[in-house]
């Protein structure tokens, strides 16, 4: 859910020659107050609340920007990204999420998305990463760093996918009894 997509709204940016925008999530709540959020910051903004739509829209207008959920009802949002950098290579996509995982950023990234973010982002969150530039300077520290538990959850999930979710080889891959991490997987993520 975006916070307080609403608010701290500084009117419309520079966005270049082509402020178009694809926004694609299954959330409409949430996809209503961006799209309402990004429009009052300029951008021309086209939504699609599925994998389908979101490909048919990339094709048909490619745009320059793009946010885009990963878990769509009817697939993966990174199809939607490869459709887009197929039509549009130039465009710059963030990847925007729920389920934030190391692994998860990493393959969003090599299918050629321009960053990644976490869900609850607010509008702010997002301009700043559709339109920062590779000028190399290094981000600042973030204002709320992740806790050492869930940098732990994080390291535990990435190995978990890279195991194909196979629970088993992943416990022997972590040292870790079998039992104990059907547990920790279990339970939801900590802040």
């Amino acid at each position: 859910m975006v916070r307080n997509a609403d608010m701290s709204d500084d009117g419309p940016l520079d966005l270049g020659a082509d402020p178009s925008l694809l926004l694609v999530d299954d959330d409409e709540v949430f996809l209503k107050r961006l799209a309402r959020a990004m429009e009052r910051r300029g951008f021309q903004v086209q939504t699609a609340n599925s994998v389908a739509s979101g490909k048919a829209l990339a094709v048909a207008h490619p745009p320059a920007y793009a946010v885009i959920d990963l878990r769509l009802e009817d697939g993966n949002g990174l199809d939607v990204v490869e459709a887009l950098r197929e039509r549009r290579p130039d465009s710059r996509v963030v990847v925007l999420t729920g389920y934030g995982a190391i692994a998860t950023a990493v393959a969003a990234v090599k299918i050629g998305a321009t960053d990644y973010l976490s869900k609850p982002a607010d509008a702010d969150e997002v301009v700043n990463a559709l339109l920062a530039r590779g000028d190399n300077a290094l981000p600042g520290p973030p204002e709320n760093p992740m806790s050492a538990d869930r940098v732990r959850w994080e390291h535990i999930q990435r190995v978990y996918e890279q195991c194909d979710r196979n629970v088993s080889e992943t416990a022997r891959r972590l040292s870790m009894h079998r039992r104990t991490l059907q547990r920790i997987l279990a339970k939801r993520s900590p802040r």
